[in-house]
Order: structure tokens, then sequence, then C-alpha cells
């Protein structure tokens, strides 16, 4: 098969691209996203989420090709997963002179993630209730905080608040996600909105940002993964599923966000940061871990 551009030798099908055009392609769709939707100027002081993995890294590759940009890390302490993850994005950073700061679930919570789980509970759950806080509460010099989202993850987001009912989470989804307007709160942006995870995972590893894919231990267990094991055996018996689920979404986004116009927000009362109750949910279970040592 021939490269649709320059009829070399094809490594991609579907569009069939060679390497270069295919690296083109997707550089081009991340910039066409960011100028569609307003997602950033160059004026922006931008922090990219980061964890090591193949959509942080291809986002991070990308941008810093147009905007600067620094990088925040969480590590929740994971054995034998997060350490190998963050010596990729170190070396990532260093050789492209990136400013990394890395912050710990040990230093800010006083322990690993395992030890913030209560039994039946799944670890995703707390994961990103913690790393969600730790991201907002260390990006608030910064006017975009930008994640490795894919096509894939909010198919599989919409779908999932949709089972669940949960209208105000579906709400806050999109390309700008988050409450911007409230101060307390880092805008958050996905340039990768668009992009199938099979593309970003070839556009990594021909451009040689990552040497080896893995996967956290914990995802397996996650409510996520039975959506997207569901979504990946659909999309493969009826293509376009994915894509049609976004576009349904963004079309039907301005309806939903009326729903949640007049929610209050209010300020944690122990941390200081944005919560819908009087205390936010980081602090809830860092409350319930310190609990287990009062007599």
């Amino acid at each position: 098969m021939k490269c649709k551009s320059c009829k070399k030798p094809a490594i991609y099908l579907n569009p069939t691209l060679c390497k270069n055009h295919f690296s083109s392609y997707i550089e081009k769709k991340v910039f066409s996203t960011i100028s569609k939707y307003k997602l950033l100027k160059i004026s922006d002081k931008i922090i990219i989420a980061a964890s090591g993995g193949k959509d942080s890294l291809t986002l991070l590759n990308i941008l810093s090709k147009k905007f600067k940009v620094n990088c925040i890390a969480v590590d929740e302490g994971i054995d034998n997963y997060r350490e190998s993850t963050l010596k990729t994005l170190k070396a990532f950073c260093r050789k492209r002179k990136i400013p990394l700061k890395i912050v710990s679930f040990k230093k800010e919570f006083g322990g690993k993630l395992e030890v913030f789980i209560i039994p039946k509970q799944k670890p995703c759950a707390v994961c990103g209730t913690l790393r969600r806080y730790l991201m907002n509460k260390h990006s608030k010099k910064f006017d975009k905080i930008c994640t490795g989202h894919n096509l894939d993850d909010e198919a599989q987001s919409v779908i999932m608040n949709l089972i669940r009912s949960n209208t105000s989470l579906n709400a806050r989804g999109g390309p700008i996600t988050g409450l911007s307007s409230f101060e307390g709160f880092t805008q958050k942006i996905k340039p990768l909105y668009f992009l199938k995870e099979k593309e970003i995972m070839t556009y990594a590893f021909l451009n040689n940002l990552l040497d080896e894919y893995i996967e956290c231990p914990n995802a397996v267990l996650s409510y996520r993964a039975k959506v997207r094991d569901l979504l990946n055996d659909y999309e493969e018996k009826h293509p376009g599923t994915k894509k049609n689920i976004i576009r349904f979404f963004l079309k039907n986004k301005p309806k939903i966000y009326r729903t949640i116009l007049e929610e209050k927000i209010n300020t944690c009362k122990k941390c200081g940061e944005p919560s819908k109750g009087e205390v936010c949910s980081a602090c809830g279970i860092v409350n319930n871990f310190k609990q287990q040592f009062i007599w």
C-alpha cells in the first residue's frame, strides 16, 4: 500500500500515509483542534499534565513545537509502574529543556495510593480524585492545564456518565472542560480530543517518544475498562461508533450545560480548594485515612 500523499510505503491505512505524512497529519489535527475551539493563545502560560505514557508524551512533543510549555506529573506511588513512566518523562523533558514538576501522594497526603483505598473500593476512583486535586492545586499560576485525553477516552466518559445518569460530569466534558469561570479552577483543555488512541500510539512509536507501552496495573479493575472493552468490540463491528458518540455529544452539549449553570461551587473549609460541599472529595479521602490511626 502506497502513501496517498507521496507514494512511499504506507505505515497506516486509515488514512493511508507514510511515516512523515502521518506525523504531519496528527500534528495538523491537534493544531486544528486548538484553533477551532480557541484552546490556546501564544501568550498563555501553559502546563501539561503528563504521566510519561503515549498520550502525554505525544501532547508534549506536539505542543512544544509551537508553544512554551511546562509539565507537571503526579507520583501516586504505584509500585512497578510509576517509577518507569516517570523515568521516561524525566528523560523526555530533560532532552527538550521542558520544566518538570513532580508532586507525590506520599508528600502531599501522607501515603501512597494503596493506603487510601478502603475495602471493595476501586483504586481508579480514589486515584482520579487525588490526582485532579493536585494538578489543580499546583497549576494556579498557569492559564491553561492541558491533558492527553483522546477520542477513545472521551467516548468512554460520555457512555459512563450516561449509564450512571451523571449529567453534571457530561456537561463539563469537551475539548474545553471544567468550570473555567470559577477562580479556584485552572482551565483544562484537551488538544488530542479528536485523535484515536491507535493514532496516538502509532505517532508515539514512530517518533521514538517511548520504547514500550505500560498500562497501569489498576486499570483492569476499573469500570472504565469494562466500558472501553464494550466500545472497542462495537467499534470493530461498526466502525465510526466512537466518533459518532463524540459528534452527538458535542452537538447536544449546550443543552446539557444549561442543567448545571446554577450549581453552586463552594470552597473546601479544610484546604481552600473548590468543592461541591463543605469539604472537598480529596480531603474526605485523606480524612478517612487519618481516622484509621485515631483510637
